[in-house]
C-alpha cells in the first residue's frame, strides 16, 4: 500500500473502533457520510476489524460528529478510542453469554411460533387466541427491528435491513398470513444470529492468527521474577523466558543458550540456535533452555506489534472489486426496491390478485438488502491477508493482493535476493607484489563503516586475519560504483571497474576469477589488487523459479553486479533474461522495458538502491532481512526471504480473487434465482431471507478456507 504524505503537515491520522458495527452495507454508508464532513482529509472504515481511520487536523474533535453520523445509520454503534490492549474476542465457549438477549427472544418465539401453529391447526383454528399467540410471538422478535426501522425512517435512512424486514412481515400479517410474517421475523433473527457469530469467529481466526503480542512478561529484579504488563516493560529491562514461551519483545540474549522456533514471524519452520548477545525478535517461540533477554524495543515497536499493524492496515486499503461493488450496492438497492413496488402494484391492479403480487413484491423487497453483497469481499481479502501473514508474507493493501493477480514477469534482483547475501572472500589477487595484507587494510580503511554485504565480508576477513588499517579523514561513496576515501594525504579506491575507469586506473592484465564479484583496490592513482568475492544461492530458489515458469511467470534478473557473476547466478537457478552492471536508474527504465513487453511487472528486491524500483513496479516485493528503505517501499514483504516466498503471494493472490469473485457471484446468482421464482410463485419470504443473510453466512465461511488452505 502506498501512503500519499500531505502537503499539510498539520494532518494527523488516527485510528477508532466502532463498537458494534456488524453491518458491512452500514459501514459503507457510514464512510460515505464521514467523507463529506469538510475538515477531513481522508477516510477509511474496515469492517473486518471495526476500525475507523481518519485523517484530518484535529481527529479527537470531530468524534461526536462522526458518532452522530455512524448512529444515524445504526443507533447501535459508538465510536471508541484503539484499545492500547488486545481487545477480548468472542469465545464459543461463552455464546450462551454473549448473544444471551438474542437466544431469550429467539427461544420464545419458537415456542410461541409452535404454539400458534398448533391452534392454527386445532379445533381453535378461528379462535381470536391464534392471532394473540402470533402478534405476541411476532412482537417478542421484531419489537427491536421494528423500533430500529421506525428510527431510521425518522433520520432519513429507509432503504436499510431493518425497514425492508419490517414492511415484509407486516404485509403477510395485512394478507392474512400471519402464521408466515411470524416464522419469517424467526427465521431472520436466527440467520441474523449466525451471520454474527460467522462474522465474529472470522475476525477472531483471522486476528487470532497475527495477534503475537503477549499480555504479560517476566521481569527480572536482582533475583526475584515479577510478572507485569508487557506495554510496562522498558528498553533495558531484563526478561525471564521459559521454554514453550514466546519471546514477547524484541531484544538480545544476554544469558543462557536456546534453539528458537521463527516460524510464527517468518514462515520458516528451521528452528535457529540462539545464545549471549543473539539478537531475537518477539512472536518466536523459545523451545529448549531458559533465557534472559534485554529488551531493545518497547511493545508498541516490537516486531509482534508491527505485524499486527501491518495487517489492521493491509484491511484498510480497499482493493478495486470491493471498492466497485460498494458503489454497486448503491444503485442496486433502489432499483429492486423499486421493481418491487412496480411488482406488487401493477400486476395486482390487472389481473386483481393482490396477495399473490404482493408476495412476490414482498419477496423483492427482502432480497434488495444488500449486506451479503457489501460483506463478501471485503472478509475474503482479509482473510487473504491474514493467511499470508502465517507464511511470513505481509501485504501492505487488499490493492496490492489484487495487483498480484495480473503479475506476468517477477523481475528479481541477484544480491539477497536469489542468493543469500553471505559474502565472503575467496582470494586477493595483487600487482607488483603487493603484501595480500596491504590490499585488505586499504579496503578496510573505505569499507569500515559500510553495511553493505560486500562491505561486510571484506571487514570479516581483516577481522580473521587480525590485519589493522587506518582511519579514513574522508569518505566519499560513489552511488553504483563503490568508495574514495583519504588518509594521511593519500586517496584509497575500492570499489567496481566503473570506479577504476572513471578515475582512470589500469586494470588491465589482472587476471580474475569469472563468476565472482570483483572488488578493485587503488592507492594513489595505481592499482594494488583485486578482492574476489562470491555468494551463495539460496536452496529455494531453484525450484522457486522453475515453478514461475512452469506457471506461465516469466522470471527475470536485474542487478548491478558483474555481468559473469550474474549470468552465473542466473544460469544457475533458470532465469534467462539477465540484466548486469546497472545503476538504480538504469533498473528503473529496464523495468519499464519489461512492462512493455511482458505486462503488468513485480519487482523483488532487498537493497537501498532497490527502493525505486520497488515504488516503480506493478507490485514491490522486498525481503523482511533487506534495508528499511526497501521494505518502506514495497507493496508485499517477505520476512523470512525465502524465493519461495513469491509463489506463495502469488498463490494467496489468486486464490482471494477468486474467492471473492466467488463469493459476488454466488450472492448475485441466488437472488437473482429467488427473484425469478418469487415472481412465478414458487418461492415466499422465507427463501427471500435466505437469500439475504443465509447467503452472506456462506460468504463469510467460503472466505474462511484461504485461512485454512495450505500454500
Amino acid at each position: 500500500m502506498r501512503w500519499t504524505i500531505s502537503m499539510n503537515s498539520n494532518i494527523k491520522e488516527k485510528t477508532y473502533i466502532i463498537a458494534g458495527l456488524d453491518c458491512a452495507n452500514c459501514a459503507a454508508k457510514m464512510e460515505s457520510r464521514i467523507s463529506q464532513i469538510p475538515q477531513i482529509d481522508d477516510v477509511s472504515i474496515t469492517f473486518a476489524t471495526r476500525q475507523l481511520r481518519v485523517k484530518s487536523e484535529s481527529p479527537d474533535e470531530l468524534i461526536p460528529e462522526m458518532e452522530r453520523i455512524c448512529q444515524s445509520i445504526d443507533s447501535q454503534v459508538s465510536i471508541e478510542r484503539k484499545p492500547e490492549k488486545r481487545e477480548t474476542t468472542k469465545e464459543m465457549g461463552s455464546f450462551f453469554q454473549n448473544y444471551k438477549e438474542e437466544l431469550i427472544a429467539i427461544s420464545i418465539g419458537v415456542i410461541l411460533f409452535v404454539a400458534g401453529m398448533a391452534l392454527h391447526h386445532s379445533l381453535l383454528a378461528d379462535s381470536p387466541a391464534v392471532m394473540i399467540v402470533f402478534l405476541t410471538g411476532y412482537l417478542v422478535l421484531g419489537w427491536q427491528v421494528l423500533r430500529e426501522a421506525a428510527e431510521n425512517i425518522m433520520k432519513g435512512q429507509v432503504f436499510d435491513e431493518n425497514f425492508l424486514m419490517a414492511i415484509a412481515t407486516i404485509a403477510a400479517f395485512a394478507i392474512g398470513d400471519a402464521a408466515e410474517g411470524v416464522g419469517v421475523m424467526l427465521f431472520y433473527r436466527i440467520g441474523e444470529l449466525f451471520e454474527h457469530v460467522a462474522v465474529e469467529r472470522s475476525r477472531s481466526q483471522i486476528m487470532g492468527a497475527v495477534d503475537m503480542r503477549p499480555e504479560t512478561v517476566n521481569l527480572v529484579r536482582g533475583s526475584s521474577v515479577v510478572e507485569i504488563p508487557a506495554e510496562e516493560a522498558l528498553v533495558g529491562d531484563v526478561l525471564l523466558v521459559r521454554p514453550g514461551d514466546r519471546i514477547p519483545l524484541d531484544g538480545v540474549v544476554i544469558e543462557g543458550t536456546s534453539r528458537i522456533d521463527t516460524s510464527p514471524v517468518t514462515g520458516e519452520p528451521v528452528p535457529v540456535s540462539v545464545g549471549p548477545d543473539s539478537q531475537v525478535i518477539s512472536g518466536c517461540i523459545n523451545e529448549e533452555g531458559l533465557i534472559k533477554i534485554k529488551v531493545e524495543k518497547a511493545l508498541e515497536e516490537s516486531m509482534v506489534t508491527r505485524i499486527l499493524d501491518s495487517v489492521e492496515n493491509a484491511a484498510a486499503g480497499k482493493p478495486r472489486i470491493d471498492r466497485f461493488i460498494t458503489r454497486f450496492a448503491r444503485v442496486y438497492t433502489p432499483i429492486v426496491v423499486g421493481l418491487a413496488v412496480v411488482i406488487a402494484i401493477v400486476p395486482s391492479i390487472i389481473t386483481g390478485e393482490w396477495n399473490y403480487w404482493s408476495t412476490a413484491g414482498i419477496t423483492f423487497l427482502v432480497i434488495s438488502c444488500p449486506c451479503a453483497l457489501v460483506i463478501s469481499v471485503p472478509l475474503a481479502f482479509f482473510a487473504g491477508i491474514g493467511a499470508g501473514s502465517k507464511l511470513g508474507i505481509l501485504f501492505k493493501g487488499g490493492a496490492s493482493i489484487e495487483a498480484l493477480k495480473n503479475v506476468k514477469a517477477v523481475v528479481m534482483d541477484k544480491t539477497g535476493t536469489v542468493t543469500e547475501g553471505n559474502f565472503a572472500v575467496q582470494k586477493v589477487q595483487t600487482v607488483d607484489n603487493v603484501m595480500v595484507e596491504r590490499v585488505l587494510s586499504m579496503a578496510g580503511t573505505c569499507e569500515e563503516n559500510s553495511t553493505h554485504p560486500i562491505a561486510r565480508s571484506i571487514m570479516d576477513e581483516i577481522k580473521k586475519r587480525n590485519i589493522r588499517m587506518a582511519k579514513a579523514a574522508s569518505i566519499e561513496e560513489i552511488s553504483g560504483n563503490g568508495v574514495r576515501a583519504e588518509t594521511g594525504g593519500r586517496v584509497i579506491l575500492c570499489g567496481n571497474s566503473k570506479l577504476m575507469n572513471k578515475f582512470g586506473i589500469d586494470i588491465e592484465g589482472v587476471d580474475l576469477p569469472e563468476a565472482m564479484t570483483i572488488v578493485f583496490v587503488a592507492l594513489d592513482g595505481k592499482l594494488l589488487g583485486a578482492i574476489c568475492i562470491s555468494d551463495t544461492v539460496k536452496e529455494d530458489a531453484c525450484e522457486a523459479v522453475g515453478k514461475l515458469k512452469r506457471t506461465g511467470i516469466v522470471p527475470a534478473m536485474l542487478t548491478g553486479d558483474v555481468k559473469t557473476s550474474a549470468e552465473s547466478v542466473a544460469a544457475t537457478v533458470g532465469i534467462d533474461n539477465v540484466y548486469a552492471q546497472l545503476m538504480p536508474e538504469d533498473k528503473l527504465k529496464k523495468l519499464g522495458e519489461l512492462r512493455d513487453e511482458y505486462g503488468a511487472v513485480m519487482f523483488v528486491g532487498d537493497g537501498i538502491n532497490d527502493a525505486p524500483v520497488l515504488a516503480g513496479a506493478d507490485v514491490g516485493a522486498a525481503m523482511g532481512s533487506g534495508a528499511d528503505a526497501a521494505i518502506e517501499a514495497a507493496d508485499v514483504v517477505f520476512m523470512n526471504s525465502s524465493v519461495e516466498a513469491i509463489n506463495q503471494s502469488m498463490d494467496i493472490a489468486g486464490t482471494t480473487g477468486r474467492i471473492a469473485w466467488q463469493n459476488v457471484i454466488f450472492a448475485l446468482a441466488v437472488k437473482l434465482i429467488v427473484m425469478i421464482i418469487g415472481i412465478m410463485g414458487f418461492a415466499n419470504i422465507w427463501a427471500a431471507v435466505f437469500a439475504d443473510t443465509g447467503v452472506a453466512m456462506l460468504c463469510i465461511l467460503n472466505s474462511l478456507r484461504i485461512l485454512w488452505k495450505k500454500f
